[in-house]
């Protein structure tokens, strides 16, 4: 036990320097980290308490997400109805209706509604784990067709939507470089988005409200004016919107409902240059089947013109000059720098499957979290302070040696947080009181094991080894069942309850390797220099 090889010996002093050395960024003046080399620029970063931040609390558009639901069961239909076999297995019918949140449209040829009934009861599944079916289909007049979504399956869009929208805001945000925020749903229509350290709120609460839906649809050429002016649309096109200053005519398109291609089928997208006028634009490239979509619909379409439509508004309709092949487009409009990169965060992290709307923010100032950082501080000085003098006090050398470690210790905390991009919160920091509190268990279980061993009239070097040998094994013990409690709280808690168990863990592991390793070798290397042949403790 207190035999060390000089390689040890080596490798143990490197650890503790690389910790000293890694855990000084975190002190350091911002504008002096900034001009760390790359390896060097780790940093513990501070939770929403410490280091202030935006709170929004986001709201789902339940109505929004019913009409992306009807629109998705029509294309659905539409694709149920062509058969697999070619046109002559196509089942003909009517124009669609999705008046009253239902889809109802009707078979013309009388002899093909149990097929057509079929095809589509394989298309509307089960609705999660209740065993009942998403859409409910009923047949009126004997040949009209009507879907009306079930309350379970809509129950279960609800939960689908609220899942992936969770996920792509996680996405989105953590595009923007910030560190560690906090994104969880609350009750069946919420979620709750914590980005510490933001300066800009308003940055976040447009990238988030986004929601990113790109449709390239073909304009109506045979619509009228005066029809549109009046606000009618011919059947099976409808008016939208121009975004604002994007229209240097009238203020809107009409456009055929059906979807050429769709931002699902994107790849990627990412701010860039227009080459000829050099304005901010975003480049977007589709997967293969986009990409031959896309050409296919372009080639067809020559001399005719299409629109980029982004949430519900058009940002531009080109003319088709020749067919678009390659599998990549440019969406111009409007754009600073910032807004286009923002589109193409978003377009990235894929469309949002329903509209969110802020219905709570609140902003917690620097000043606070400062407040908290030095009370924190007050008590971490107070709490190493009291440890340092009653080791010292009560077991003289040997107690120096626990106070070096647990100084090793703290530099060993921060520097592995500070590695992993961890961020500290307020229960952090008392999770961080709590490990220097703790930290020092280690060595009063191995004094008072040495002690007892001297008083049974064991040699120095004996009862030394005696001491950390025996002890060990209650050590390892004890923070092993630590260790569980800290993971579950990790797996099962959120947000600062997760902070807390992060560097209570880090804590646990670092001061068993301080307390019995360091202190050991530092024990092991003063008896074979001095050689005493007692031992006061």
């Amino acid at each position: 036990m207190l035999d060390f090889p000089r390689w040890k010996t080596i490798g143990i002093s490197l650890i503790l320097l690389l910790g000293i050395i890694f855990s000084i960024p975190t002190f350091l003046p911002t504008k002096t980290f900034d001009n760390l080399p790359g390896f060097a620029q780790i940093k513990v970063n501070l939770g929403l308490d410490l280091a202030g931040g935006s709170h929004l609390l986001l709201e789902a558009d339940l109505g929004d997400l019913q009409k992306t639901q009807l629109a998705n069961m029509e294309k659905t239909v539409r694709t149920a109805m062509r058969g697999e076999r070619g046109p002559d297995d196509d089942i003909a019918i009517g124009e669609l209706s999705t008046a009253g949140g239902k889809i109802s449209f009707l078979v013309r040829d009388q002899s093909q509604l149990d097929a057509a009934r079929d095809r589509l009861f394989n298309e509307t599944g089960g609705a999660g784990m209740t065993g009942q079916r998403d859409w409910k289909i009923d047949v009126i007049d004997t040949t009209r067709i009507v879907l009306t979504p079930t309350q379970a399956g809509q129950a279960q869009a609800i939960k689908n939507a609220m899942d992936t929208a969770r996920e792509i805001i996680d996405k989105r945000v953590n595009a923007l470089g910030t560190r560690e925020p906090t994104i969880i749903r609350q009750g069946d229509d919420r979620i709750v988005v914590q980005v510490p350290g933001l300066q800009d709120p308003q940055q976040l609460k447009d990238l988030i409200g986004k929601t990113a839906r790109l449709e390239f649809r073909m304009v109506d050429p045979n619509a009228d004016p005066n029809e549109a002016a009046a606000g009618r649309a011919p059947v099976g096109s409808e008016i939208v919107p121009y975004a604002e200053g994007e229209s240097a005519g009238a203020p809107y398109e009409i456009l055929r409902r059906q979807v050429m291609i769709s931002g699902e089928q994107l790849i990627n997208a990412q701010q860039s240059y227009d080459q000829q006028s050099g304005q901010p634009v975003v480049t977007i490239r589709f997967d293969s089947g986009g990409s031959s979509t896309f050409a296919k619909v372009t080639a067809q379409n020559v001399g005719k013109r299409f629109a980029m439509v982004l949430d519900g508004k058009v940002l531009s309709a080109p003319s088709i000059n020749e067919p678009i092949l390659g599998g990549s487009a440019q969406i111009s409009g409007s754009f600073t720098v910032a807004s286009a990169n923002n589109l193409a965060i978003s377009l990235r992290s894929g469309a949002l499957p329903v509209k969110m709307t802020v219905v709570e923010e609140r902003t917690v100032t620097p000043e606070l979290g400062k407040d908290s950082i030095q009370k924190g501080a007050l008590a971490g000085i107070i709490a190493t302070v009291a440890v340092l003098v009653f080791m010292i006090v009560v077991y003289g050398r040997f107690g120096v040696y626990a106070n070096v470690a647990l100084m090793f210790n703290i530099g060993l905390i921060i520097a592995t947080m500070a590695a992993f991009n961890a961020t500290l919160t307020l229960p952090g920091i008392a999770g961080f009181v709590l490990t220097i509190g703790a930290a020092v268990d280690a060595n009063v279980l191995i004094n008072e094991r040495i002690r007892e061993e001297l008083k049974r009239g064991r040699r120095v070097f004996q009862a030394v080894e005696l001491g950390y040998s025996e002890a060990s094994r209650a050590i390892f013990d004890a923070n092993i069942t630590n260790v569980i409690a800290a993971a579950l709280m990790f797996w099962f808690g959120t947000g600062p309850i997760k902070g807390f168990a992060v560097v209570l863990t880090i804590g646990i592991v670092t001061s068993v390797f301080t307390a019995v390793t360091v202190t050991r070798m530092f024990a092991a290397q003063w008896l074979h220099k001095t050689r005493p042949t007692t031992l006061n403790i």
